[in-house]
């Protein structure tokens, strides 16, 4: 079974910037001539992760709000403390639970998922950043 490895880079703002991504990765597996297999979007950072998501406003909303309970901003966490100027604790901890990679079938060069689905990167983070994102594809 063949295994191609793509890489590309996003431009994001942190603050729990969701970014789709789901036209990308159709579009890079539509050129491919592997018709059927798994797809791997895997996101090369601690504080940034990959899932599916109903890409609307108001879950927009609602994610934010869902990590800001889960997981407050808290200058008390143990990494802002004995790193000096860091902030971002809370970003490690949401992206751990999160995590940082997605596995998905696609069947005749197309991902198979549902009607509201949507593959996205979500970045954690208190500053901008780009974040490096590994797609892997192995089929026949």
């Amino acid at each position: 079974m063949p295994v191609i490895t793509k890489q590309f880079v996003l431009d994001m703002k942190g603050s729990n910037e969701v970014i789709n991504i789901t036209k990308k990765i159709s579009t890079a597996l539509s050129k491919l001539k592997i018709d059927n297999g798994i797809i791997t979007i895997f996101v090369k950072h601690t504080t940034a992760s990959v899932m599916i998501f109903e890409d609307e406003s108001g879950l927009h909303s609602d994610t934010n709000m869902i990590w800001k309970t889960l997981v407050p901003e808290d200058e008390k966490w143990k990494h802002n403390i004995l790193n000096s100027g860091e902030d971002n604790a809370h970003s490690h901890l949401r992206a751990q639970i999160q995590g940082q990679s997605l596995s998905v079938p696609f069947l005749d060069r197309k991902l198979t998922l549902g009607t509201w689905q949507q593959i996205v990167i979500i970045d954690f983070d208190t500053t901008p950043r780009k974040r490096d994102i590994i797609v892997q594809i192995v089929g026949e």
